[in-house]
């Protein structure tokens, strides 16, 4: 983060950094005021963890190849009535478990674990669990699984608010995308029952299906004719972490607030710049939180531009009138949601978190998912919106154990099917 900037600085920077992400052709700026956006406090450091020791996984090791959770390998957990779960927080883990709910009983499962039955008993008790009754609530409805060799690794997300503008004007010239329409989604399994469960994003190109464009040719204009902008930001490194988290609030110029929400994205890989920028020595160790990455990306405009184009994943957004959703179309809660890979770990279910960071443990629902959050025991941790959730999901990096919570019938039908081993002891 830039410390001690004033106003005039950080417009410079702003323009310099922008001058290469402003596609050719966008267009003048709307007439208006030719006031600079408000300076941005961006001096919000990542909050210090409190050390937490957490529980062993279950002896076990990933299947290789693993494609879903049953082809991972599973091994039964200790009793949930064994596991750390914080009561308070277990009740907020509670409220999003009964957003998920009507989804949840119905939903296919694409990690292969779960049927919508199997969630109904469990889901009806839940409405009428007395408050402070949540921790009891998962310990009796609920057994745990360990997919794979259950080491789990956490990152964090929020909600960022920047500044922004619904029109071009001085000051907010970076694009920020709906969805395109010439993006087009192949559910692939529909052309082969080998492929079921894979998709592509693309575009047509004479008689032919391509890759989507990347970043870079997004960034030089490719989209002019074929995506509405639907805002313009400020600060083009504040756009790019805005596609990362997937939704945020722009700040507008006359004191209002854009909401936005994810829409889409352009199928290409997603790819982590803080490892590229460690690996290559941009970076100590010490500076690798998201707040450390984007020091450097203002201090650096023209390098930083050149990074954030290695990642050629680039996210699409519509406007929110209601709150923040997450990939199953439903309302998320900070410091209960979490994102997940849903070949692993059912979309709506409870996992239980172990970690190395005290703020990181506890009940979490799967209600998102993301472009890096792939394979067994990775998660995303949701913390909601704020300098307080910024500074938390800014520098989450924990490492512990995972257990999935599956209903108690789940789990004795994957018992007698011999899906796993014997239980753990606490």
């Amino acid at each position: 983060m830039k410390r001690g900037a004033g106003v005039l600085a950080l417009a410079a920077l702003v323009a310099a950094c922008s001058g290469g992400i402003v596609p050719p052709g966008a267009g003048p700026s709307s007439p208006g005021s030719s006031a600079a956006p408000p300076r941005i406090d961006y001096n919000v450091p990542v909050r210090q963890p409190t050390p937490s020791t957490p529980i062993a996984p279950v002896p076990a090791t990933t299947a290789a190849g693993a494609t879903t959770a049953l082809t991972a390998g599973l091994a039964a957990a200790p009793a949930v009535t064994a596991l750390p779960i914080d009561r308070a927080q277990a009740e907020r883990a509670l409220a999003a478990f009964r957003v998920s709910c009507p989804s949840l009983v119905r939903r296919a499962d694409a990690s292969g674990l779960t049927t919508g039955a199997e969630w109904q008993a469990a889901c009806a008790a839940a409405a009428s669990v007395p408050g402070g009754g949540a921790a009891d609530f998962f310990a009796r409805w609920f057994s745990g699984v360990q997919v794979g060799d259950g080491k789990a690794f956490a990152t964090g997300y929020y909600i960022p608010e920047i500044h922004g503008s619904r029109e071009r004007r001085h000051g907010y010239e970076v694009p920020i995308y709906a969805r395109p329409t010439n993006l087009i989604d192949v559910d692939l399994g529909q052309f082969s029952d080998t492929l079921k469960g894979k998709r592509v994003r693309g575009r047509v190109d004479g008689e032919n299906l391509v890759p989507y464009y990347d970043r870079t040719a997004i960034e030089q204009g490719a989209l002019r004719n074929d995506a509405p902008v639907i805002a313009w930001g400020a600060d083009p490194v504040e756009v790019f972490f805005l596609q990362i988290q997937g939704s945020g609030n722009l700040r507008l110029p006359d004191g209002g607030v854009m909401r936005l929400g994810y829409d889409d994205q352009n199928g290409r890989d997603y790819t982590g710049i803080g490892k590229l920028m460690l690996d290559r020595g941009l970076l100590e160790p010490g500076q690798t939180s998201m707040q450390g990455i984007m020091a450097w990306l203002r201090a650096h405009p023209d390098e930083g531009r050149d990074i954030m184009r290695e990642n050629k994943s680039f996210v699409f957004f519509r406007e929110l009138q209601g709150p923040p959703e997450g990939a199953m179309g439903l309302p998320v809660t900070g410091g209960a949601t979490v994102a997940v890979d849903p070949k692993f770990v059912p979309m709506g279910a409870p996992v239980l978190l172990s970690m190395d960071r005290a703020d990181a443990n506890g009940v979490w629902i799967a209600q998102d998912t993301g472009g890096a959050i792939k394979g067994t025991n990775r998660f995303d941790t949701f913390w909601g919106a704020g300098d307080t959730a910024r500074a938390i999901a800014g520098g989450m990096s924990a490492h512990g154990t995972a257990f999935v919570l599956l209903p108690r019938e789940t789990v004795k039908r994957l018992t007698a099917e011999g899906r796993l081993g014997a239980p753990a002891r606490p």
